[in-house]
C-alpha cells in the first residue's frame, strides 16, 4: 500500500520525448549533433521527432492524470531557453514550459523540473563544454532565467541529472554525447557540473523560487567480484568513480581520497579552489537517487570481464583498471541489466550510513526497466516483467521508509517509451507504449497496475 504522504510520480527528459528540434527558436544541442553522426546511435535514430511531446503534451498529461500520479518530473531543454547557451531567454522557449507547467497544475499534478538532462547547447560544447569552467557560470545564468519565469509554480527543482553519466559516458568513453573519449582526463567535467549545480542553487534561491531544490545522481552499490585484494581494490576504485566523487562534494563539501595506487589519476581534484566546494555543498531541500542495478567489479582481466557491462558507461572497458563481473542468478532487462531490488536497499543503506545527518530527505527520482513490449492482437500491452520489477522495488523502498529512512517519493522511469540515447528506439521503458510511426499511445498493463495501486491509496 502506498502511504498518502509518499509521492508517486513519473519521469521523462526533454530530448527523449519532445521532438520539434527546429521549432520555437530552439538551438542545437550536443545530442542533435551526436545522433546525427553516423555510427553513434543504433539504427541511426535521432530525437528529431521522438514522441512529439512538444505538440502532444496535453494528451500526455491526460495520461499522467489518468494514472493518478502525484507529480510529473520533466526536463527543460537548455537550447530552447538559450539557443547558444548564453544571452537573453528565447521567449518562445519559456512560453512552452509556461504552458506545460500550467497544464500540469490544471490537472492537479505537481511539476518537478530538471534543469539539465544532458542536452548542452552545442555552441557551449564547441567552447569546451563541461570541460570548461565557464559552462558552470553559463548554467547558473540559465537557471536564473528559468527560475524567474517558473519559480512561482514549480514544486521541486532538480539542477542536474546524473553528472555521473555525462562524465563517464559523455566525456570518458565517448558512448554518449558529446562523444569524447578522455578516460580519467574527463574528471574536470565532473567538477564543473557539480560547480554548475551549486551556482544554480544560488541562482534559483536568488530568483525567489517557491519550490524545493535538489540534485539527482545515479547510484550503484559496488561489490568485489571475489575476496582477492586486487578485486577489493578495483571495487573501491569503481565506487569512487561511480558514486563518491559525485556524492561527497555535494553532501560533505570535499572530494574523497583515491586508493593507492590510483591517487595520481585523481590529481586534478586535489587542486581545486576551496571556495568551489563551499558552493557545491550548499544545503539542499532533498537529494535525488536514480537506481537501476548494482555493480560487481574485479581488477581488469579479460577472463573475468562480463558481456553485461553497464550500457553506455564503459565502451572502452579494456582500457580501464577494472572490469565488470556477471551477477549470477539475476533476471535481466531488455538492456541486459540485472534485476536486483535488494540493490536499491543497499544503495539507500549506504547513503544513510555514509552521510548520516548530512543527508537531506530522499526521493528516488528514477526507477524502471526496459523490456521488448509489443501491442497484442486485442490492443493491450502485457508487460508482467515490469509489473514485477516495480512491485519489488517499491516494496524495498517503502520497507526502508518504514524502518525510519526519510524517503519521500518514487518516480517511475518512464511515462512513455522514448528515444533511449545511444540505444535509439530499441529499448522501451515506458508505462505507455508509443508507436513511433503513428504516435499512438497505449497504456501498458504496468500503467493499469500502478493506477489501481494509487486508487487503493
Amino acid at each position: 500500500m502506498i502511504p498518502k504522504d509518499f509521492q508517486l510520480g513519473v519521469a521523462t527528459a526533454a530530448y527523449q520525448i519532445e521532438g520539434a528540434v527546429a521549432e520555437g527558436g530552439r538551438g542545437v544541442s550536443v545530442w542533435d549533433t551526436f545522433s546525427a553522426t553516423p555510427g553513434k546511435v543504433l539504427g541511426g535514430d535521432t530525437g528529431a521527432v521522438a514522441c512529439d511531446h512538444y505538440h502532444r503534451y496535453e494528451q500526455d498529461l491526460d495520461l499522467v492524470r489518468e494514472l493518478g500520479a502525484d507529480a510529473y518530473r520533466f526536463s527543460i531543454a537548455w537550447p530552447r531557453i538559450q539557443p547558444d547557451g548564453t544571452g537573453p531567454a528565447n521567449p518562445d522557449g519559456l512560453a512552452f514550459y509556461d504552458r506545460l507547467v500550467d497544464a500540469m497544475l490544471a490537472r492537479g499534478i505537481e511539476p518537478v523540473a530538471t534543469l539539465f538532462h544532458w542536452d548542452t547547447p552545442q555552441a557551449l560544447e564547441d567552447a569546451g563544454g563541461w570541460l570548461n569552467r565557464d559552462t558552470a557560470e553559463r548554467f547558473a545564468d540559465y537557471a536564473a532565467l528559468v527560475g524567474a519565469r517558473l519559480g512561482d509554480r514549480v514544486g521541486k527543482w532538480i539542477t542536474i541529472n546524473e553528472p555521473h553519466s555525462v562524465t563517464l559516458a559523455g566525456y570518458a568513453t565517448g558512448a554518449h554525447a558529446p562523444g569524447k573519449a578522455l578516460l580519467f582526463d574527463a574528471l574536470p567535467a565532473a567538477h564543473h557540473q557539480l560547480l554548475g549545480h551549486g551556482l544554480a542553487v544560488r541562482a534559483l534561491r536568488a530568483a525567489g523560487v517557491a519550490g524545493q531544490i535538489g540534485i539527482t545522481n545515479v547510484h550503484t552499490p559496488v561489490v568485489p567480484a571475489s575476496d582477492k585484494p586486487e578485486d577489493q581494490l578495483a571495487a573501491a576504485l569503481y565506487d569512487l568513480i561511480a558514486n563518491r566523487i559525485f556524492e561527497d562534494p555535494v553532501l560533505l563539501g570535499r572530494y574523497p581520497q583515491a586508493p593507492e595506487p590510483f591517487a595520481d589519476m585523481f590529481g586534478v581534484l586535489a587542486e581545486l579552489p576551496a571556495e568551489d566546494l563551499q558552493v557545491i555543498s550548499a544545503p539542499l531541500d532533498f537529494y535525488g537517487v536514480n537506481y537501476y542495478y548494482p555493480s560487481r567489479v574485479a581488477l581488469a582481466d579479460p577472463e573475468t570481464a562480463s558481456d553485461h557491462t553497464p550500457e553506455g558507461d564503459f565502451a572502452r572497458v579494456g582500457e580501464l583498471p577494472f572490469a565488470f563481473a556477471e551477477i549470477e542468478g539475476a533476471a535481466r532487462t531488455g538492456f541486459g541489466w540485472p534485476v536486483c531490488p535488494d540493490g536499491l536497499g543497499d544503495t539507500l543503506d549506504e547513503l544513510s550510513e555514509r552521510y548520516g545527518d548530512r543527508l537531506p530527505p530522499l526521493y528516488i527520482t528514477e526507477g524502471g526497466a526496459s523490456f521488448p513490449d509489443e501491442v497484442a492482437a486485442d490492443g493491450t500491452v502485457p508487460d508482467p516483467d515490469r509489473v514485477a520489477y516495480l512491485r519489488e522495488h517499491l516494496a524495498v523502498a517503502l520497507g526502508r521508509r518504514a524502518a525510519g529512512l526519510d524517503l519521500r517519493g518514487y518516480y517511475v522511469w518512464s511515462l512513455l517509451d522514448n528515444f533511449e540515447w545511444a540505444a535509439g528506439y530499441r529499448q522501451r521503458f515506458g508505462l505507455v507504449h508509443v508507436d513511433y510511426r503513428t504516435q499512438r499511445r497505449t497504456p501498458k498493463a504496468s500503467f493499469h497496475w500502478l493506477a489501481e495501486l494509487l486508487r487503493q491509496r
